[in-house]
């Protein structure tokens, strides 16, 4: 899953406002090999607030005009239920939030669109900074969130088989839960869910690492390769073309991949 932001303040590349630039970086995406694409306009960490209609404004032409140009599916990352219909039928067919169904009327908004859903925990803190986050079992309480949230999925009518879950590295969480996410990760595929693992640039890489934004290209791919390996079903990242063949190769250790050439030794 490549991420393109329609924004003037993403964390690591700083979004881009331009249609034309947003399109042309979604497909340029696409070509190094993103098989979805998550569009976004309005900054999920803190940032300046973005009302309705200015969320409208820069992700339905983009949904439109990529959808035109592409066949990889598109998901969006919104929290409201009110963009969702829009979005869907510009071309959307999943819905990323990341809020925790925060919007009571999102979950119903997504069932009657047909396209799937992304719930993540996100240990109540969305829009600002953790600040000193505790929990007994980070683990446990992702999957408690997970069953809340899915149960309220399934009631709004979304199907289970359009449902994936993420645990939301970072988000209300320290490096320390972040890196113990990945590793139980194994616990959390084991509930039968899909789930999306974003790893790409976060402070789980930069403080374990010691390294800025720039630099933490290494470390993402280290976690998205882990990821594919312990069974995520999505990878969402920034740098789509290293991040693919990573995840690709873990894919084939595992056996979910096949290579693409097995020749070495076969030849008569």
């Amino acid at each position: 899953m490549g991420i393109v932001n329609r924004t003037p303040d993403s964390f690591f590349d700083g979004g881009r406002l331009g249609l034309d630039a947003s399109v042309e970086f979604a497909l340029g995406l696409v070509a190094e090999g993103a098989e979805i694409l998550d569009l976004g306009a309005v900054k999920a960490g803190p940032g300046a607030e973005v009302g309705e209609g200015g969320e409208l404004d820069r992700l339905i032409p983009l949904v439109a005009a990529v959808a035109a140009a592409s066949d990889v599916p598109i998901s969006v990352e919104t929290a409201r239920g009110s963009v969702v219909s829009a979005a869907v039928e510009s071309g959307a067919a999943i819905v990323n939030d990341v809020s925790g169904l925060a919007d009571p009327g999102l979950a119903a908004a997504v069932a009657e669109s047909g396209a799937a859903l992304v719930v993540m925990h996100n240990g109540g803190q969305i829009r600002g900074r953790p600040r000193h986050p505790v929990y007994e079992d980070i683990v446990v309480d992702v999957l408690e969130c997970w069953e809340t949230l899915t149960t309220e999925a399934l009631a709004a009518g979304i199907p289970r088989e359009r449902i994936v879950v993420d645990a939301g590295l970072d988000f209300g969480k320290t490096t320390f839960h972040s890196l113990e996410l990945m590793r139980r990760l194994d616990e959390q595929v084991a509930t039968g869910w899909p789930v999306l693992v974003a790893p790409s640039r976060k402070d789980v890489v930069g403080e374990t690492l010691e390294l800025p934004l720039e630099e933490r290209l290494e470390g993402s791919l280290a976690l998205a390769a882990l990821a594919a390996y312990m069974g995520a079903a999505i990878v969402r990242v920034h740098d789509v073309k290293a991040s693919a063949r990573a995840v690709r190769m873990a894919e084939s250790v595992s056996r979910r991949r096949s290579p693409g050439s097995p020749v070495r030794g076969l030849w008569d």
